[in-house]
């Protein structure tokens, strides 16, 4: 009798394992397929437009659409150097001229799409609105229904003296007038140059700080990436403004701290003005910088990088500062 129970417990037991890793194959196919809600916003396949898609952060949502399973063929890649995507267009990807100067060229480049991500133009012609207007129409025309713009962190709260803040909030009027439905990531100032100032206040072992310096939650290209491929993605995002941020805002001595922690090479704080210019002083009316959300971790999936995983990643270039100093 005890044998027959051992013997039942065992079929039981391997008819469990069985339907475990069935229950588990079923969740992989799930959330790794092109078809699950990662992906599939809506009920039908709808094609993404990425604007500037050669360009740094561009060609960073690209490659982040991919990995998130979204196949090459609905894709529609526009550039003013479309020959620089012939690696997408090997992939099955549509690759199309269009530029904000030529509106005439900008119908054409978007037809068939339904997503149009469209990354404003950083620098550059005091008309940028009206370029960015140019694209806007031009997707209206075609029926793209949903548009999400690249702005800048806390924009309608900027003082007026910030030209690129007054340029973003006059391009989100337009984009929130235009019909369709919209989202606005309004990224934080971007994360890239921090090495490079750590790097230097290795070199130097010390660094100016100033008192009134205000912290800034910078956030790296890549995450500001992954935030815009996760809102043309996933449903529920539209006619939604989020601050695109890193997780904390830091000061100077901050990064001195950090830089100091990875290297042991100690930094001197010099209290004062002088030094490089600080994030928040070196641009007029920007009095925002400290604004933080979850935005990344909301639409990315993940959390923001913060600026201790930036510099640990790129240990051997703070390395090498200090060996050379």
């Amino acid at each position: 009798m005890t044998q027959e129970i051992r013997t039942l417990s065992r079929q039981i037991h391997n008819r469990s394992v069985i339907l475990m890793a069935a229950l588990s194959m079923a969740v992989a196919v799930l959330l790794f397929s092109p078809w699950s809600p990662a992906y599939a916003a809506d009920s039908d396949r709808s094609r993404i437009i990425v604007s500037g898609a050669s360009g740094q952060v561009g060609s960073m949502v690209v490659e982040e659409l991919l990995s998130r399973g979204v196949p090459p063929q609905d894709l529609i890649l526009v550039s003013r150097t479309p020959d620089e995507l012939s690696r997408y267009a090997q992939l099955g990807a549509a690759t199309r001229f269009g530029d904000f100067t030529q509106p005439e060229s900008l119908p054409a480049a978007y037809e068939g799409g339904e997503r149009l991500l469209l990354i404003s133009i950083s620098a550059g012609p005091d008309n940028r609105p009206q370029l960015h207007k140019n694209a806007i129409d031009a997707a209206v025309q075609v029926g793209v229904r949903h548009i999400v713009y690249t702005s800048t962190v806390d924009a309608e709260n900027m003082d007026e003296a910030a030209q690129s803040a007054a340029m973003h909030r006059e391009t989100e009027t337009i984009l929130r007038n235009s019909g369709v439905a919209w989202t606005i990531l309004r990224n934080q100032l971007y994360a890239d140059g921090i090495v490079g100032q750590a790097a230097r206040m290795l070199a130097a072992g010390q660094v100016v700080v100033q008192p009134d310096e205000i912290p800034t939650a910078f956030v790296t290209r890549e995450d500001c990436a992954a935030a815009a491929a996760g809102a043309l993605i996933m449903p529920g995002h539209e006619n939604m403004i989020y601050n695109i941020t890193g997780p904390t805002a830091v000061l100077r001595s901050d990064i001195a701290r950090i830089a100091s922690q990875i290297t042991g090479r100690p930094i001197e704080l010099i209290q004062g003005a002088g030094g490089e210019p600080q994030a928040a002083g070196a641009i007029a009316g920007f009095n925002s910088f400290d604004v933080t959300s979850n935005a990344v971790e909301l639409l990315a999936g993940r959390p923001a990088t913060s600026v201790e995983q930036l510099l640990e990643s790129n240990r051997e270039a703070l390395m090498e500062a200090v060996r050379n100093q």
